[in-house]
């Protein structure tokens, strides 16, 4: 389980590094994504990105300080909740949805992967 835990956690910081600095770096169709599609602004663009890349850097942290996995890895929950969300209130489906929902999935993994589990002893 430990193993599962720590190559979810890497995919995850691979994953949003890219597609932090994507929205960070103001990629076209993330900016016409946000302003047509979703109908937020730029700096809410560039906000979210923010979020997805500290929250990648503190997952990589992570491995060396345990106890940062949970802060990012529910702070990434949050905001994929909000993606998917976004996603299906813009009519695009849950089709579209499902890539926010698996990075989703994977990030509540990693919030309780990370913590022991007991398993009781039997008589």
């Amino acid at each position: 389980m430990r193993w599962t835990v720590r190559i979810i956690q890497g995919l995850l910081v691979i994953g949003f590094l890219f597609f932090g600095f994507m929205k960070l770096s103001g990629d076209p169709t993330q900016v016409e994504a946000f302003n047509d599609i979703y109908g937020y602004g730029t700096g809410f663009m560039y906000v979210v990105g923010a979020i997805e890349v500290i929250s990648a850097l503190g997952l990589l942290l992570g491995y060396w300080k345990k106890n940062l996995v949970p802060i990012f890895s529910s702070l990434l929950t949050v905001v994929m909740a909000g993606a998917v969300f976004t996603h299906i209130q813009a009519g695009q489906g849950f089709a579209i949805a499902m890539t926010p929902f698996i990075l989703l999935i994977l990030a509540v993994v990693l919030f309780f992967g990370q913590r022991k589990i007991i398993i009781p002893k039997t008589i």
